[in-house]
């Protein structure tokens, strides 16, 4: 699978499990502490190419991928799911296997430019998805299905409207879950 988009991760161990999954330039962020030689780097590549953040699924992963996309517009994103990237009580991209990486890697999602209200917070109390027993699982399971990934209520109510989910392919991926 070749990937036309430089991919951004956040470690050495994360730019080895993406080489072995597909064939992509990669940047490396080497943690939170990205330099502005980075960024300008990441900027570059966007204007050029385009970027995939692929940060890992954790709160860490999490701050990097809204550092980068707050100074550099434009960004795709792609998310792993949270139980395909540990191993040894470790979260990681590094820890994934080439077809989850490929996986992640094919349901890419764009932030989109103008603010969107598609999605309210009764959409996530109704289907199950904040205030239930079961909510956190099923939110879980319903961003992998959409690719947005993992989030609290109310960041997977930002990703279904800044990601640009549809109501029709929320309502289908409901039916999955």
């Amino acid at each position: 699978m070749i990937i036309k988009e430089v991919i951004v991760v956040e470690g050495r161990d994360d730019e080895a499990a993406v080489k072995r999954a597909v064939d992509a330039e990669i940047i490396v962020t080497h943690g939170f502490g990205i330099t502005k030689d980075t960024l300008k780097r990441i900027k570059f590549a966007q204007e050029r190419k385009g970027v995939i953040i692929f940060t890992d699924p954790d709160s860490a992963g999490e701050r990097i991928r809204k550092t980068i996309s707050s100074k550099i517009k434009g960004c795709k994103h792609a998310f792993l799911p949270r139980e395909e990237a540990i191993k040894n009580n470790d979260i990681g991209i590094e820890n994934a296997t080439p077809e989850s990486i490929r996986s992640a890697l094919s349901k890419v999602r764009s932030l989109l430019n103008e603010k969107r209200n598609e999605f309210k917070k009764i959409d996530l109390i109704i289907n199950d998805l904040e205030g239930s027993k079961n909510a956190s699982k099923r939110r879980d399971e319903l961003g992998k299905i959409l690719g947005i990934g993992y989030g609290n209520s109310k960041q997977f109510l930002n990703r279904l409207n800044n990601y640009g989910v549809e109501r029709e392919e929320f309502e289908d991926a409901l039916k999955k879950i």
